[in-house]
């Protein structure tokens, strides 16, 4: 299985690449929006891959982020969903905008990529919503492929909030539990989608106090309905 490709873009048309790796060239199709991304002929490139092999076919299909591929490998395990219909979708409404759109059970949205109609794109948001919250908490911590973590970045950080004076406490420091950790992991996806921290904190606050069981997909689901643009 080929994960992933590191070389030169050979050539490109609206749909698909041929990237050089040491002499060896792989045809690798991406998203419109992922193509309008990549560089120009002759340039460094690295995509995740997936490839679908079948009786009459051996194809690989590109990826900037682990992100994008890992919501490439759920679209397609939908009953009806090939990747032509994925890879659609994905340039429609990019990563983000599946993990908005799913989360809300938005198929309307779904619906506007080209080759999807309204079944299944409410079948696409009944099978995958509650799998949504699960991949956007996670957007913020899987690499471009392109450039993976900066380990300094990483554990330089810890490492200063490890030697820093810790506050005395009556009890040890727990995790949190139950409404906390959905609150965090709910502020976290949230996060990770680009919004403030200000924002982010109203909303699942508000969230939170409406419905006090909420567990972390429906507080990220009642948050990103009360930050929506209105009108």
């Amino acid at each position: 299985m080929i994960g992933k490709l590191t070389g030169r873009v050979d050539y490109r048309t609206s749909d698909h690449l041929l990237i050089d790796v040491r002499g060896v060239g792989y045809l690798v199709y991406c998203s419109e929006r992922t193509m309008m991304t990549l560089p120009g002929v002759g340039e460094p490139v690295a995509l995740y891959t997936d490839m679908v092999v079948r009786e009459d076919l051996m194809q690989l299909y590109g990826f900037t982020s682990l992100v994008e591929k890992e919501w490439h490998r759920l679209l397609t395990s939908v009953q009806g969903v090939g990747a032509k219909v994925s890879l659609a979708i994905l340039g429609t409404l990019g990563p983000d905008g599946v993990s908005r759109a799913i989360a809300l059970g938005d198929w309307g949205s779904v619906k506007a990529a080209k080759g999807v109609g309204p079944k299944t794109a409410q079948r696409i948001v009944l099978d995958l919503k509650d799998k949504a919250p699960g991949l956007m908490a996670m957007g913020g911590s899987l690499p471009d492929a392109m450039e993976g973590p900066d380990l300094d970045a990483v554990v330089e950080p810890v490492e200063a909030a490890a030697a820093a004076p810790k506050p005395a406490r009556k009890s040890a420091a727990k995790k949190p539990s139950g409404a906390a950790a959905a609150s965090a992991g709910a502020l976290s996806a949230l996060g990770n989608l680009g919004y403030s921290p200000a924002d982010a904190a109203s909303a699942v606050a508000e969230a939170a106090g409406d419905n006090p069981e909420a567990d972390e997909a429906a507080l990220i689901r009642a948050a990103l309905r009360l930050l929506a643009p209105k009108g």
